[in-house]
């Protein structure tokens, strides 16, 4: 028996569009980052980078169960002295939607220089239209 390792140029990435609405944000975000990093090919190995290109449409509609809604809280630092800001997540679906999702999938991936080129193939859009129509990316249900 023998193993194959995929190669860098002989990967072949797919498009994957993803409905989020009425998913719940971290079961939604496990998948994507799996799908982000190539977990779900035959051919996986963690120092490879086999992720899919995947295209997340309804970000605004992803579900947050109990009481996320108000008591999880998104921080962000300015960079300046007393620059935290914290604002509860409904602010933030308000304000920008494609937040919730891009960044609970960023957390969800390793913390490296791997992980970081995998989020440029996330696209998150806020309501049902997209830009990657001329890729033709295939609907999955998750």
């Amino acid at each position: 028996m023998k193993t194959t390792l995929v190669k860098e140029k002989e990967v072949e990435r797919r498009w994957i569009l993803v409905d989020a609405a009425d998913k719940p944000l971290g079961r939604l975000a496990v998948q994507l980052a799996e799908m982000l990093r190539g977990k779900n090919k035959v051919t996986y190995a963690p120092h490879i980078d086999q992720g899919d290109f995947v295209v997340v449409i309804n970000a605004a509609q992803v579900k947050l169960t109990g009481n996320k809604e108000d008591q999880k809280i998104y921080k962000h630092y300015t960079g300046y002295a007393s620059g935290l800001r914290e604002h509860p997540a409904r602010h933030v679906r308000a304000n920008n939607p494609t937040r919730l999702v891009s960044q609970a999938v960023a957390g969800m991936l390793p913390k490296n220089k791997q992980s970081r080129q995998m989020l440029t193939r996330l696209r998150v859009f806020p309501g049902a239209e997209h830009a990657h129509t001329a890729q033709q990316p295939e609907p999955v249900s998750l």
